[in-house]
């Protein structure tokens, strides 16, 4: 077995956590800027406010438009009948055309006092029978076209705007066989209008809608206000409730009065408060058992400093002295773990994210770390790695930390002339990365092998010197990897009394291995 084990003299790579950045220092070197905070009740009220803004001088143009168009058809029915009732008076007596419309006629469509009303009647040679002369004529190509229908057009006369009724009169009905057969015989009838009434009435119809918009608008602002102001009111009443407990007070805040919207956020608050309890409760725990397990030490220390004070006799003061020493490297090592296991649980992605790892070449330095330990138990440490690189995403001071403490509990439970053996290999097809640490020691009970985990917690009988944290860290190390973690007993091991232990560690590979077809 021993030819298969490999050590690389390459020491000081991966050396503990002294060279690592100082924490501390990247935490508050720089401070980000602040965030300039936004009203909620303010961007509400700007995402209701500006739409209506906006749209309100859009509807007064709409209005203005529709309001034109409303005006228009009332006034051009009027102008319609009058260019019928005019075409109706237009007769040929002895070959020549007339107008027949009486005095009371011209009187009726003068009789407009607001807008200037104009008519000519034209006949078949352009001659002006009857009406204004100046009057625009019509586009020529419409000659015979519009012949006894209405249409309509804008103009100018005299520097004003005009809206014009015309029609061609046919006159060849009132004429013989002969007479029909000569060319088209058609009078022109128009009458015209200026504007002036259609913009009295599409102005009175936009105060009339608009005016109420003045009043109607600042109070649909004083309600809009007003419903936001109590539709944020629940906001308040939540900050003043939470801002009223105690300090130590994490109970869940009731949802039942907030409103359906509201309800979410609360139970977000709900479950971090509950988180908060747990992991407060976890640090008293902690803390609890740490004071308790430092006291055995302490307490050992004290003693033999006291009873070392008390001797005369050189060796009974070397004793004293050596059980002093023990007792420090106890209260050492527990003290390093108990650091160890606090930055294990404070490190996450986002503070320390993960990079490439090699995992052979971690392996082999941290195997390294534990070889003259080895020797010093007269045990034999082993190291197997495939022909090829396995890589995987973590950090790399954290888990060479998860392996020595792996290192570490097989070495304090396996008896001398034992061994333990530190393998690295892969599953290829499932792209699975695989650590294992088999020792030969005693083993561990199925009934002990879901609680070996917990901190502090030691197996009954067990006679190795330990502070039962060493696995916690293990633990903790391989959540924040997403790893998991199984126990076995050695598969290679031939000794009931001694059937060891075989822990193994689970990562997801960062790469497969082209070159492996298939590795179990």
């Amino acid at each position: 077995m021993n030819d298969s084990r490999d050590f690389d003299a390459r020491a000081g790579i991966g050396d503990d956590a002294d060279g690592e950045p100082d924490e501390y220092a990247e935490r508050f070197a720089t401070k980000p800027e602040e965030q300039i905070q936004r009203s909620l009740f303010g961007e509400i009220l700007d995402w209701m406010l500006v739409p209506l803004l906006l749209l309100w001088p859009m509807s007064i143009a709409i209005t203005y438009l529709v309001a034109k168009s409303i005006a228009n058809h009332p006034f051009d029915r009027a102008l319609d009948d009058n260019v019928i009732v005019l075409a109706q008076q237009v007769r040929e007596v002895n070959g020549k055309v007339v107008s027949q419309l009486s005095g009371s006629g011209r009187d009726i469509l003068r009789a407009d006092d607001i807008d200037n009303v104009y008519f000519q009647v034209v006949g078949p040679q352009g001659e002006l029978i009857d009406g204004d002369r100046d009057l625009p004529a019509p586009p020529p190509a419409e000659d015979k076209v519009l012949a006894g229908s209405v249409q309509f057009r804008n103009d100018t006369m005299r520097g004003a705007d005009i809206r014009i009724a015309y029609t061609y009169v046919d006159l060849r009905r009132n004429r013989g066989a002969r007479g029909a057969a000569r060319e088209p015989y058609t009078v022109l009838v128009q009458v015209g209008e200026t504007l002036d009434k259609r913009a009295h009435l599409a102005n009175d119809i936009i105060k009339g809608v608009i005016l109420p918009q003045f009043i109607i608008l600042p109070i649909a602002l004083a309600l809009v206000w007003f419903a936001l102001s109590r539709g944020l009111s629940p906001l308040a009443e939540l900050q003043q409730r939470i801002r009223a407990r105690r300090p130590d007070d994490l109970s869940p805040i009731d949802s039942g009065q907030v409103p359906e919207e509201i309800s979410p956020l609360v139970r977000s608050l709900n479950d971090m408060l509950e988180r908060l309890s747990q992991s407060i409760e976890m640090q008293k725990r902690f803390i609890a058992d740490a004071a308790h397990q430092m006291k055995t030490p302490l307490a050992g220390m004290r003693m033999q400093s006291e009873l070392a004070l008390r001797q005369t006799n050189e060796e009974e003061i070397h004793r004293s002295l050596e059980q002093l020493s023990k007792s420090s490297q106890t209260a050492t090592r527990l003290v390093n773990q108990l650091l160890a296991l606090a930055r294990a649980e404070n490190q996450t992605p986002a503070t320390k994210p993960f990079v490439p790892v090699e995992l052979s070449e971690l392996a082999r330095n941290a195997v390294h770390d534990w070889v003259q330990a080895s020797f010093a138990n007269r045990i034999d440490l082993g190291f197997e790695q495939p022909g090829y690189p396995i890589m995987v995403s973590g950090n790399p001071v954290m888990l060479r930390e998860m392996l020595s403490n792996l290192i570490d509990n097989a070495l304090r439970y396996t008896p001398a002339e034992g061994s333990v053996t530190v393998r690295v290999r892969a599953n290829a097809p499932d792209g699975l990365a695989i650590l294992e640490v088999e020792d030969t020691g005693p083993g561990i009970p199925m009934a002990e092998r879901g609680h070996v985990f917990e901190r502090f917690y030691r197996i009954l009988g067990s006679h190795a010197e330990g502070s039962g944290l060493g696995l916690s860290i293990v633990r903790e190390i391989a959540q924040q990897h997403d790893a998991t973690i199984d126990i076995f007993s050695n598969p290679h091991s031939h000794d009931p009394k001694l059937p060891g232990c075989l822990f193994r560690v689970t990562l997801r590979m960062e790469q497969r291995p082209e070159f492996i077809e298939d590795i179990g």
